[in-house]
């Protein structure tokens, strides 16, 4: 058996897991997913079977789709909510047409420093590893492409957004940076998935009622 399963990945649990689960699930040793997202982050995790782990190449250079939500005035060491916080800043003051302004400066092709919470390699060990034993090494900014960001509600603190970009694009980066852009700071609190490549949030499914029927033929 080989295929494609587009999984909706819950909060909490990290795509490692998710791929365990799926190996257990179909008996299956050859499975891996193509893009990683982290505890917080939930939505479409593309997970490949059998021969279909050849195309992991391929899967992880589709653009990708996000909703996600930022808090202003929050700065943390991981850029989102679950970290440990690094300064409370005020925000009151800034007005809805600033944030608007701050937003419409993030688009098309620009440089994007990598976080250290992060899945990016630097000498063998990925980023967040050194980050949990409080080690900060200097990254290099990557090229990234941002097709599309709009904002979909402000409610202070928090601005709900949705975000179309490139591979290698780091939401929670895009947060801290329009938070520094605002002066005030911001963190994640939320993020979704909706989509990558050709595959939307509409056709994953839920850990409970993966099947086999799911799984989308792959040709070789």
């Amino acid at each position: 058996m080989e295929g494609i399963l587009v999984v909706n990945k819950p909060d909490g649990m990290t795509s490692h897991d998710v791929v365990a689960i799926v190996r257990r699930t179909f008996k299956m040793k050859r499975v891996g997913h193509a893009g990683t997202l982290d505890p917080l982050a939930t939505g479409v995790l593309v997970v490949l079977i059998g021969k279909a782990t050849k195309l992991f190449d391929k899967f992880v250079g589709f653009d990708k789709a996000y909703i996600a939500t930022l808090k202003l005035g929050t700065v943390t060491d991981s850029a989102d909510i679950q970290g440990k916080v690094l300064d409370q800043r005020p925000y009151e003051h800034i007005t809805e047409e600033q944030i608007k302004d701050a937003f419409s400066k993030f688009s098309g092709d620009m440089e994007q420093l990598p976080p250290m919470v992060s899945a990016v390699k630097m000498g063998g060990k990925k980023l967040y590893e050194l980050a949990r034993k409080g080690i900060t090494v200097e990254r290099k900014p990557r090229a990234i492409t941002i097709h599309e960001l709009k904002i979909l509600d402000i409610t202070f603190p928090e601005v709900k957004f949705y975000l179309d970009c490139s591979k290698g694009t780091y939401v929670r980066q895009l947060a801290h940076d329009i938070g520094e852009a605002l002066g005030c700071g911001a963190c994640i609190t939320q993020i979704q998935r909706t989509k990558v490549g050709d595959f939307t949030i509409d056709e994953a499914v839920t850990l409970e009622d993966m099947r086999e029927s799911h799984i989308r033929n792959w040709q070789g």
